[in-house]
């Protein structure tokens, strides 16, 4: 069964004046949680090959456009009452070679700025990584808030941890909310729920999963018990063997990440060994045990619903598009507040609630 997903019926006004752009889209875990709050992507953007047949799978009424942001003119785009994206965050990732604004990729924020500035919405929302926070990236964030602030919004930002809200995982992500200043308001974002999910709640129920095929080949979906249950086989790298990548049934998974080589460990499994420093190892007589999270997993595990396919030939696509997604129940629940602030006080529009999650991945 899984973990409980959010299922709403938008009220009919939602569907005619909440309409949304999505930038930066990726396989759309910010556009899940925002439908499941009653909002309706319209346009879309997303310049990866490898994601377009799962996004236009999930969302097949909104309008995929594929070009290269920077080739697209703000009048090709919708008028909307929000923009919603993520900029690519390797250019700010602790992991990575920490380029920020100076990387190209850093650069797409300012392309988000200069949509926003045509569009003038009601609201924007942009997620990136903690390491956008750093000290040395300091100057380049405040540009960024600047940026938005002169394109006339209030702008309110948070690091939050996704297990705050309804997602199985340790995973901190920083949120920017701006309101356009016509609102009078500034964002203030949701309390944490008082009840944080662990592994046994999102794959608990769950069998074996398949391992890949040939050369980490996806497997005949036909094949598998859940869609896209198998996981990605080979060796750990020293990076890997490093650390630690158990956590236990009772425990919030690690940070899902974009690349099957560095996935964590099922929870079948015991926790690896110190060795020295910087180093452990697979219990002896256990080493069976030790297999990778499954791509359906991960995806359980960011919150995705049974329901929602990924499509790839090469697995490690498959869980490059779920580790680069924003977990689903995490924007619903900032979705949510959202939509709170634009209704009205004197409209009785259906706001779905905590008591809205009846809906269970099968």
């Amino acid at each position: 069964m899984g973990l409980p997903f959010i299922h709403h019926e938008p009220h009919e006004i939602f569907r005619l004046n909440m309409n949304l752009v999505s930038l930066f889209s990726g396989a759309g875990g910010l556009d899940l949680g925002f439908k499941q709050a009653g909002f309706n992507t319209i346009w879309a953007n997303e310049y990866d090959k490898a994601i377009w047949e799962t996004f236009s799978l999930n969302f097949p009424t909104v309008y995929l456009d594929k070009r290269s942001i920077r080739k697209i003119d703000s009048s090709d785009i919708p008028d909307c009452v929000g923009i919603i994206g993520g900029p690519p965050c390797q250019s700010w990732s602790e992991a990575g070679a920490l380029r920020g604004i100076e990387d190209a990729r850093g650069k797409l924020f300012y392309e988000y700025i200069r949509i926003l500035e045509a569009k003038q919405p009601l609201f924007f929302l942009a997620e990136n990584v903690s390491g956008i926070l750093m000290e040395r990236h300091r100057p380049a964030f405040n540009s960024i808030l600047e940026g938005f602030s002169s394109m006339g919004y209030s702008v309110s930002y948070k690091l939050l941890n996704s297990n705050d809200y309804g997602v199985p995982q340790a995973r901190k992500r920083v949120i920017i909310v701006g309101y356009h200043k016509s609102m009078g308001k500034s964002f203030v974002f949701p309390d944490p729920i008082p009840n944080k999910p662990n592994l046994r709640d999102a794959i608990g129920d769950m069998g074996e999963p398949e391992p890949s095929t040939e050369k980490n080949r996806a497997n005949n979906p036909e094949d598998l018990e859940f869609p896209n249950h198998e996981y990605m086989t080979g060796g750990f790298s020293t990076i890997y063997m490093s650390r630690n990548r158990v956590r236990s049934w009772d425990e919030p998974s690690f940070t899902i990440q974009a690349g099957g080589r560095h996935a964590p460990i099922h929870p079948k499994a015991p926790k690896m060994l110190p060795v020295e420093t910087d180093k452990k190892k697979f219990v002896p007589g256990e080493e069976d045990s030790y297999r990778r999270l499954s791509v359906r997993e991960c995806a359980r595990i960011q919150t995705f619903p049974d329901s929602f396919e990924f499509v790839y030939k090469g697995i490690g696509d498959g869980y490059k598009m779920i580790g680069n997604a924003v977990p689903v129940n995490m924007a619903f629940h900032v979705a949510r507040a959202i939509a709170e602030d634009l209704v009205p006080n004197q409209l009785e529009l259906s706001i779905p609630d905590m008591d809205s999650l009846k809906a269970v991945a099968t």
